[in-house]
């Protein structure tokens, strides 16, 4: 985690399910979309990851 934001993969490790499956998510529109960095890297917040776990919570 680099200033308080996590990158795919580590919000992919912290929820326990692959980072396909989040760009599928948001592709789909069931979780909001990530800001992006500099290099157009998807970068997540802590919020960002609380809401994700209660979105996965609700589907498995």
């Amino acid at each position: 985690m680099l200033d308080g934001r996590l990158s795919i993969t580590e919000m992919a490790d912290q929820l326990g399910i692959s980072t396909k499956t989040i760009t599928r998510w948001e592709k789909a529109g069931k979780v909001k979309r990530a800001k992006r960095d500099w290099r157009g890297w998807r970068v997540y917040s802590s919020e960002d990851l609380e809401e994700m776990k209660s979105f996965v919570e609700t589907v498995y």
